[in-house]
C-alpha cells in the first residue's frame, strides 16, 4: 500500500539490490483516484517503467487508465479483461479511445 512508509522503503532496498531492468506497476482500473495515487507514489519511490491494469473490462469509460498514464507519464503495456492468464491482453490505445468516445 502506498501509505505504508516501511513497505515503500523496503521496495527501494529491493530495487537497489536486484537492479531490475523493468519495473511494472500493476493496478486495479476500478480503484479510481486511489490507483492514481498508488502509481504516483510507487513511481516516486522506485520509478515505474510501465503499467498493467486489471479489471479494465469492468471500467465503463477507462478514466482510471487515462489518469494513471497522464499522472506518471508511462505507458500501459497490458490490460486484464478477466480472471484467467489468457485474459491479459496487450494494451491497444485505439480500443481505449473507442470505449471513451463510443466510436
Amino acid at each position: 500500500m502506498q501509505t505504508n512508509v516501511n513497505l515503500m522503503d523496503e521496495m527501494k532496498k529491493i530495487k537497489k539490490v536486484a537492479q531490475p531492468h523493468l519495473i511494472v506497476f500493476v493496478g486495479d482500473a476500478l480503484a479510481g483516484n486511489d490507483a492514481v495515487e498508488q502509481a504516483e507514489k510507487f513511481n516516486e519511490s522506485v520509478g515505474i517503467d510501465a503499467a498493467i491494469l486489471s479489471k479494465i473490462d469492468a471500467d465503463a469509460k477507462g478514466g482510471g487508465a487515462l489518469s494513471i498514464t497522464h499522472s506518471i507519464g508511462k505507458p500501459i503495456i497490458f490490460v486484464g479483461t478477466g480472471q484467467e492468464y489468457d485474459d491479459l491482453e496487450t494494451f491497444d490505445a485505439r480500443w481505449m479511445v473507442e470505449r471513451i468516445f463510443g466510436v
